[in-house]
């Protein structure tokens, strides 16, 4: 079992009894500690805050209700709230619609879901209903830590992600919907740029923006070999060459100090990319690059979030790119990304590729591809940036503790440990 939704009898029995006495009470207290996901539904919200009213003996009504609801709120602090949806009401002529509702929130939450109840005639139903009793026998011991953990974070967001989500199913404006242009207005902002053009994915960014640079048949673009292949398969689509770059031992980024070597006058473009979340060093790529007119594109698909001497990441260069693939620091729910630029020229011309080239509808004025942001994804990610700093400070406090407690144990001397510039903040997409 890995989720439990409490009923509202339990529910209003943990928020009342505070007893470690009480065997029912002790067995939800140590529920509420171990790692089961603890549920309440929304549409017992108010069903709750009444029994736990009844449950309160003495006192006024008014001033009941009042400890009731405050009650619930500390209760929801160490559970989640599970969304009612409309097909929930299809039991209303049940006698009992709410068992009704409570089992269609189970069977979203997977399998391995239960509902602890005391209510005899739920009970009689068997399964996915159980007593209180039962509970401790069916608990699963997860000592599994996931490696990216998008449940926690989706916890965290719940109730902005669903309205959000709920928005964009009301409104139905799926491609391009006022998402998007909000997303992008508030990631230029995040970012320090004028323009954010929001894509499909961050290999589309890649894409998009060397075909904005005119990248082509027989152009050479240098970049590292050490890297996710898209940053290669993007230039080579476009009949582009690959000239590597070989890396920093520290950082594992493209060597600045070798780069000026590998330039040709064949070179389009220079594309370092900013692996596990740590910017290259890029004055220095952006000072040897201008000393030969070559624009610079910065791979930042695993650095959304990361800052270069004070400067956030993707705004280091002519055109940045990052991705939100799901399990980046700033992920979507699906396939995503973005292109970053100051310069107003390179944005109009990337908006246009990314619509099929068009400069207004079905007005094509160069050749593009699909490789517009759904709207349901830029609502994902509206819903994530309101705490993606947050995160952020999260992911560097556990990359710190990693970093001392190997110190500490003395395994250090057998590993090769991350080390951060002292010019860079990591959005360590990666401990590497």
């Amino acid at each position: 079992m890995n989720n439990l939704i409490l009923d509202a009898g339990i529910a209003a029995l943990v928020c009342v009894d505070n007893s470690s006495t009480d065997p029912k009470n002790s067995t939800l207290q140590k529920l509420i500690a171990s790692d089961v996901k603890l549920w309440l539904y929304t549409g017992q919200a108010l069903e709750i805050i009444s029994q736990i009213q009844v449950c309160l003996a003495d006192g006024e009504q008014p001033k009941q209700s009042h400890k009731a609801a405050k009650l619930l709120t500390e209760l929801a602090t160490r559970c989640s709230w599970l969304a009612m949806l409309s097909e929930d009401v299809a039991g209303l002529t049940d006698d009992d619609p709410i068992h009704i509702g409570l089992m269609g929130a189970a069977e979203r939450l997977g399998e391995k879901t239960l509902i602890v109840t005391d209510v005899e005639s739920r009970l009689a139903q068997g399964r996915p209903f159980i007593q209180l009793e039962e509970v401790s026998r069916e608990v699963e011991s997860n000592s599994q830590i996931p490696f990216i953990d998008l449940a926690t974070q989706q916890d965290r967001i719940r109730p902005e992600l669903e309205r959000n989500l709920f928005r964009v199913l009301h409104h139905g404006q799926y491609v391009m919907g006022a998402e998007v242009e909000m997303l992008e207005l508030r990631l230029a902002e995040y970012v320090g740029v004028e323009h954010c053009i929001s894509v499909s994915s961050g290999t589309d960014a890649l894409l998009i923006a060397l075909m904005t640079l005119g990248v082509g048949q027989g152009d050479e673009v240098i970049t590292t070999p050490f890297t996710f292949f898209a940053a290669v398969e993007t230039i080579k689509i476009l009949g582009g060459i690959p000239v590597y770059v070989d890396i920093d031992p520290k950082s594992y980024n493209l060597d600045p100090e070798l780069l000026e070597a590998n330039i040709s006058d064949r070179t389009k473009a220079i594309l370092p990319v900013s692996l596990y979340g740590q910017c290259p060093d890029m004055d220095r790529i952006n000072e040897i690059a201008g000393s030969c007119q070559i624009p610079v594109i910065e791979d930042a698909a695993q650095s959304f979030g990361a800052m270069y001497k004070g400067r956030q990441s993707c705004s280091l260069s002519q055109i940045g790119c990052t991705s939100f693939f799901p399990a980046k620091p700033f992920g979507a729910y699906g396939d995503a990304g973005a292109c970053f630029t100051e310069d107003p020229d390179l944005a109009e011309s990337m908006r246009q590729i990314r619509d099929h080239g068009q400069s207004a509808r079905y007005q094509h004025c160069r050749l593009g591809l699909n490789g517009r942001m759904d709207t349901i994804q830029a609502a994902v990610l509206l819903a994530k940036l309101a705490v993606f700093d947050q995160e952020l400070a999260s992911r560097a406090d556990a990359a710190r503790r990693y970093s001392e407690l190997m110190e500490s144990a003395e395994i250090s001397q057998l590993l090769t440990l991350p080390t951060i510039e002292p010019y860079n903040f990591s959005s360590w997409a990666q401990y590497t």
